[in-house]
């Protein structure tokens, strides 16, 4: 008999209001999913209140049947209601679970993995739990080597190797490794079950998908196996190998993709409960944290979030993406740029160049940056021809808006912070690494020759670049192959000074009236951007944002101060409608 399920949870929204079963399907194999969710329930909490035992009067830790909310058990049943003993294959074999901090995710995870080496039947098996970091792998071994130490039956079943965080089978040889990614050697692994703690922690991290592929390579061979990524919400915006598995499993939730391989439990906010900030209203808490009131209580939350918001608001959006699972992006930034509110609102969209090149009048360049530590930004701001038989009203018509960026190398090992994020922006062909320092000063040369031979770009203040630092730009664009009047390059002053077109933009952004591409390249400048008001004047500098990287919108706002000037075309020998870009 042919099984068919789907791991799609359409009504998820509903569900989650509600307080019901986010698992949409019931286990594929009944009877393998209740024996292992009997060993489960069997297990003790070894760090929660002890209980007294109906039996023997004596006080114990409860069981996870004792003290677990439903929620557990649903995902236990998925998890290992999906292998087939008949066929030894597992038709589910990749699982999600992102939940709030405080709900027993590691104390969890060290459940399922004790079960799995208690079910498995496999000889020296291997089973790990791989953690970013040496402190999180402590959090899931001692749980697991607990639950051992509480249990004489296990006593006897399971021998503890506390040296190595090791857990071993006497019968079978198979052994559960708890391994820290940031101490311990991960190539080499052939684990058959793999449980990755943390997930958004490995976000950060340059290299963080090789080390997984490496980690999870075992159950290419091992049909039976499992691997289970657990994370909270970043507390950044959302990166790097997080960033895809947490899209990824949205979109299976949501009917978008049919993975029927791959199941995720994602406890979120509704967007329009995101929207309204019904986040902060305590009713609402049980959404993102169903062990409220068992591992996780209101009380102390109500106190963290007052002190979080008597303090930096950057200690708000970490509480609030730890403990409510509510994702920072642009609107959770402290001390964002106003703009960074609407950035994402725009539906109208920049496709190419050459498609701003073909709706624009006149067509300006803004650059910054270039320094090795630095990306080279590049802006290129175009005025919306006027409608035929329009009036006049140069405030009212649109700017389009088209960035891209460079960066040397060396950036990829200096900022290693930021290397998995740049990494993005590559793939998304919005940000070039080049090899050799002026590789990237030669393309943003190439580019404003482009737009120069097409006609459009002004007639006499056309490129707007930091006043500091850009010797080699200026250089290369008026050389004698370039040939551009050094007249029409404006050395832009930063600081208070660039007030009025920070300003403009921001105003321009919420009213719908500047159309960018939509790229993941400026909105993360833009969610990089963090403000300061001194006195009358708005301060976007990136002395203010820090390490975080803002060239190309610091590009986009010298660009705007020339735009703000009404400026007219130089011309072209060439037929407006025929450009070839």
């Amino acid at each position: 008999m042919t099984l068919h399920w789907s791991t799609a949870c359409i009504d998820w929204e509903r569900r989650i209001v509600a307080g019901e079963t986010l698992v949409p399907f019931e286990p594929l194999f009944p009877e393998e999913a209740y024996a292992a969710l009997d060993v489960f329930k069997s297990l003790k909490i070894v760090d929660a209140t002890f209980i007294e035992d109906p039996e023997t009067g004596e006080m114990r830790p409860p069981t996870f049947g004792e003290a677990s909310e439903p929620w557990v058990f649903d995902f236990v049943l998925a998890i290992f209601g999906a292998y087939d003993h008949a066929s030894a294959k597992r038709l589910i074999r990749e699982f999600f679970l992102l939940i709030s901090k405080k709900n027993g995710k590691s104390t969890i995870a060290a459940a399922i993995m004790i079960t799995a080496l208690i079910r498995n039947w496999r000889h020296s098996a291997e089973l790990l739990i791989l953690a970013p970091t040496l402190e999180v792998a402590k959090n899931a071994f001692e749980p697991a080597r607990d639950m051992v130490l509480y249990d004489e039956q296990l006593k006897d079943l399971l021998h503890i190797q506390e040296n190595f965080r090791q857990i071993k089978h006497l019968v079978t040889n198979a052994v559960l490794k708890v391994v820290a990614a940031d101490t311990d050697t991960v190539s080499g692994k052939k684990a058959a079950f793999v449980l990755v703690d943390e997930l958004w922690v490995f976000g950060k991290r340059a290299g963080a998908s090789a080390m997984l592929r490496e980690a999870t390579g075992g159950l290419v061979s091992k049909k039976e196996g499992f691997v289970i990524f657990l994370s909270t919400h970043s507390d950044e915006e959302p990166a790097g190998v997080f960033k895809e598995k947490l899209e990824y499993y949205r979109d299976i939730r949501d009917g978008r993709i049919t993975d029927p391989k791959s199941f995720g439990i994602l406890f979120e906010w509704p967007e329009p409960m995101l929207e309204s900030e019904a986040y902060l209203d305590p009713a609402n808490w049980r959404i993102t944290n169903p062990n409220l009131e068992k591992s996780v209580f209101t009380d102390w939350l109500l106190e963290e979030l007052a002190k979080a918001q008597r303090g930096d608001k950057a200690d708000l959006n970490v509480f609030l993406a730890k403990h409510l699972n509510v994702p920072i992006g642009q609107r959770l930034r402290a001390n964002r740029w106003a703009g960074a509110d609407f950035w994402a609102e725009s539906t109208e969209r920049v496709t190419s160049l050459q498609d701003l090149l073909r709706r624009c009048e006149v067509v300006v360049v803004g650059i910054d940056g270039g320094g090795l530590d630095d990306l080279l930004g590049l802006v290129v701001l175009g005025r919306l021809k006027r409608p035929s038989g329009a009036a006049e009203d140069l405030t009212k018509r649109k700017w389009l808006c088209w960035a891209r960026a460079w960066a040397h190398k060396i950036v990829l090992k200096r900022r290693q912070q930021i290397a998995t994020e740049l990494q993005e922006l590559v793939k998304e062909n919005t940000l070039t690494i080049v090899e050799n320092p002026g590789d990237d000063v030669t393309a943003v040369a190439d580019i404003v020759m482009t737009i120069e031979e097409s006609g459009k770009l002004a007639e006499d203040a056309a490129i707007a670049v930091d006043a500091a630092g850009i010797g080699s730009i200026v250089d290369e664009l008026t050389s004698e192959a370039r040939g551009l009047e050094k007249e029409r390059i404006v050395g832009i002053s930063q600081g208070w000074k660039l007030n009025g077109a920070i300003k403009d933009a921001e105003r321009r952004v919420a009213a719908g009236t500047l159309i960018h591409e939509g790229s993941r390249l400026m909105s993360w400048s833009v969610g990089n951007a963090k403000a300061e008001q001194r006195g009358n004047a708005t301060l976007v500098t990136k002395q203010i944002s820090g390490m975080a990287k803002i060239d190309p919108l610091m590009a986009m706002f010298n660009a705007v101060s020339l735009m703000s000037m009404n400026p007219e075309p130089a011309g072209s020998a060439y037929e407006d409608e025929d450009v070839l870009v």
